[in-house]
């Protein structure tokens, strides 16, 4: 591991105990989250994105706002749902959000996690899907956005207006295709993913179960995505996260809330979008124990970035406090290279 960041989903809503009971104040504290993270040394702040629901669900102005207020910090998704997007439109945006961050984004994209809506995709005027979970819809879309970032004219020109040719959309950044993730949930996607030459994004579970430890699932997912991203020529330094809820046990208030966890916390086998799953578990520990359970995590010390799922509702501020702690008596002895030692690089291949 040489970097971490935080992955907000977004929540807010007017319940008992949260600090975040409207939209405005999500998008605001985000944004406050992110400035102090930049701070600290962190190296990225990430988020989730949902339709239908009480969470972040437009992320291009949320990121350029991050990205405008902050100096080193990247700013990415995890992940935008490719069934929802026009993948032009999301080709313009993402290249400015490039150019402004001056090249610091990670924009994950996949066929997104299950929605409250059935098909919402098809609101939003995308049909045509043949697959129940719009997958098929996903990847030719995403096919289309690459082909776009890459600068492929795509349109014929009005000659009214232009002389005659074709266009590419406007603008371009030489650097986006780099920044571009796949979100993977299985060892087969994970190839995929690598036969494109594209990063990889693992999260907190697998939809996939065999016995094995979570960790080691997901350690075989990363390895086969570098084998395929090898075996398909391409040549670099991918970069590989993982998602995980660590939260170092430092005041009474980390006690109170997530004390109970404290080394009882375990993978889980559920099912998701039909198929058996494995789900990462929980680390709440002290820091000491906890640099010991991170140390043997496979796929954590494997990936190049960890991304620490927060609670957002606890306010802008408590998890601050939760990054500050896992940067002062964690991260160190995991690798850590903070913001201030340049861009996070990926192993090389």
């Amino acid at each position: 591991m040489r970097a971490f960041g935080f992955l907000s989903f977004g929540h807010y809503g007017p319940v008992p105990g949260s600090r975040v009971r409207t939209a405005g104040d999500m998008l605001k504290q985000t944004i406050e989250l992110a400035e102090g993270a930049d701070e600290i040394g962190v190296n990225g702040a990430y988020v989730r994105v949902h339709h239908f629901a009480r969470q972040a669900a437009s992320p291009i102005p949320l990121l350029t706002t991050m990205a405008a207020r902050t100096k080193r910090i990247e700013v990415g998704t995890g992940v935008v749902d490719m069934r929802y997007e026009n993948p032009l439109y999301l080709a313009e945006e993402a290249a400015a959000l490039d150019l402004i961050s001056d090249g610091r984004l990670a924009l994950g994209v996949s066929r997104g996690s299950p929605e409250t809506a059935l098909r919402g995709y098809e609101a939003f005027g995308y049909t045509g899907s043949e697959d129940p979970r719009g997958a098929d819809l996903a990847r030719d879309k995403f096919e289309l956005f690459m082909r776009a970032i890459d600068g492929e004219k795509l349109v014929e020109s009005d000659t009214q207006m232009t002389p005659p040719g074709r266009l590419a959309i406007e603008p371009q950044s030489p650097t986006l295709r780099d920044h571009v993730w796949w979100g993977a949930g299985s060892r087969d996607t994970a190839e995929w993913v690598g036969r494109q030459g594209l990063n990889l994004m693992s999260s907190t579970l697998l939809t996939e179960a065999d016995g094995r430890p979570f960790d080691v699932l997901q350690r075989e997912q990363i390895d086969r995505f570098r084998e395929a991203y090898r075996a398909a020529g391409h040549t670099g330094s991918p970069r590989v996260s993982v998602s995980r809820s660590v939260f170092p046990i430092v005041s009474a208030e980390d006690e109170m809330y997530f004390g109970v966890r404290s080394g009882h916390s375990q993978d889980q086998i559920g099912v998701i979008d039909g198929f058996r799953s494995t789900f990462g578990k929980t680390y709440a520990d002290a820091p000491d124990r906890l640099v010991e359970q991170l140390l043997a995590d496979e796929a954590v010390m494997s990936a190049d970035t960890l991304m620490l799922t927060i609670p957002n509702q606890l306010g802008a501020e408590y998890n601050l406090h939760v990054l500050q702690a896992f940067a002062e008596h964690v991260a160190p002895a995991l690798g850590w290279k903070p913001n201030t030692e340049g861009p996070v690089q990926g192993y090389a291949i």
